[in-house]
């Protein structure tokens, strides 16, 4: 297989993976996520029912594969990347709803969970390829 053009998300198997100590840190970076985003969540005195109640939601993006391998990467990104459970986060902290806020915060938990999973964002020529390597050798 040859790669796709720029910019279309498409690599040969072994490129533009993470290995090494730059993947050791992004695992120690998704569990400072983790971690962080449970300890502010603590002190908004929110139910903990709801982490465990909303920690796999941002998974429902793996039914965007229903449709195919690019429209399926590129929802899971969407829902995997930090940039819009940080608007949430930031949004929810200025209009002073803890609510919006606890909800963002348990968003950026999965995703920190996911890293530290070796679990990472996609690219849309299979659902196992990721930033991070295959899932079978992710872990």
């Amino acid at each position: 297989m040859t790669a796709s053009p720029c910019g279309e998300g498409t690599t040969l198997s072994g490129e533009g993976v993470v290995v090494g100590a730059p993947r050791r840190w992004l695992g120690l970076e998704g569990l400072v996520l983790l971690a962080g985003a449970l300890i502010a969540f603590s002190v908004l005195g929110q139910p903990w029912w709801l982490v465990p109640a909303g920690i796999l939601v941002p998974d429902l993006a793996m039914g965007g594969y229903l449709a195919g391998t690019r429209p399926g990467a590129h929802l899971y990104n969407v829902a995997h990347a930090t940039l819009l459970p940080a608007v949430m986060l930031g949004i929810g902290y200025w209009q002073a709803d803890r609510l919006v806020t606890a909800l963002a915060l348990i968003w950026l938990a999965h995703i920190g969970l996911d890293r530290l999973l070796g679990m990472g964002l996609k690219y849309n020529d299979r659902f196992v390829h990721t930033h991070l390597g295959d899932h079978a050798d992710a872990r």
